[in-house]
């Protein structure tokens, strides 16, 4: 397929180029910083950088808005869309309901809205293994939403059809997955860097933790810690540790021993 893409950020880096190897032409790449536009097409074999939002005369049967939930909304107020081509997000937020409304209030033409949201943190330049990578499509037509599982599938092995209420509630559990734990391993890093350990230590216990999560019909029944024993004496002298160095990490470590302990408490 001919496929363009609206953003030049970490989704589409990853998109634009998983797409091209499956065999398919990345037509255009637009980005409000022509700089950041041009060095993802320098990735691609055959690409343009486009200059402004009017893709009239783009080729392109997909158009792929890799932008922000907070971009989205001034974007389709001033794309002008080649007619009849497919247009798809790639927010894990957005519904599909409301993306349609803003394309028929600002869009002089008919094009077929759809959603192509790929669940997956991406980071420019960090390799993955795109056949595993989950993808979540919706549309109102089902020809169009068949032709984007097709187009989806070129690239993952793990295609969904899902609608946006379903999205969200992934949305949000990913942000517990992923969001912040990666937070959590930041804080620490930083607990050992400050006292010259090496966060490698970490490494056995991380991995160990997240093959049991997946071994598991529950990850908390994995739960294990000082909370999950009631060991009230350790975690003490762990907040008094952390009182003398952080207090913010203090007020996270109550919490998260609060809310273990809760959980496991009646069990």
């Amino acid at each position: 397929m001919k496929i363009s893409f609206v953003g030049s950020g970490n989704v589409a880096w990853h998109l634009a180029q998983a797409l091209e190897e499956a065999g398919h032409w990345i037509c255009e790449v637009y980005s409000r910083n022509i700089e950041n536009a041009g060095k993802l097409a320098s990735e691609l074999y055959d690409t343009n950088v486009q200059a402004d939002l009017n893709f009239s005369e783009s080729e392109a049967e997909v158009i792929i808005m890799a932008i922000s939930d907070d971009a989205l909304d001034q974007v389709i107020q001033q794309i002008v869309f080649p007619e009849k081509t497919i247009v798809v997000h790639t927010s894990g937020t957005k519904s599909l309901a409301e993306f349609q409304r803003l394309i028929e209030i600002y869009s002089d033409v008919y094009v077929h809205a759809g959603i192509f949201y790929p669940l997956q943190t991406f980071t420019k330049g960090y390799p993955m293994d795109y056949k595993e990578l989950p993808l979540c499509i919706e549309s109102k037509s089902e020809l169009i939403e068949d032709k984007l599982i097709k187009l989806a599938r070129s690239i993952s092995d793990n295609v969904t059809r899902m609608d946006s209420d379903e999205r969200f509630i992934l949305h949000v559990a990913a942000v517990f997955a992923n969001n912040f734990t990666n937070h959590l391993l930041g804080v620490s890093h930083d607990i050992l860097s400050r006292e010259n350990l090496n966060f490698d230590l970490l490494r056995p216990i991380i991995q160990t933790t997240i093959d049991k999560a997946f071994q598991s019909d529950d990850p908390a029944s994995g739960q294990t810690g000082p909370a999950r024993r009631g060991d009230w004496a350790t975690t003490n002298r762990h907040l008094e540790y952390l009182q003398e160095i952080n207090l913010e990490w203090v007020d996270i470590y109550r919490l998260m021993t609060e809310k273990i302990r809760s959980r496991h408490i009646s069990k």
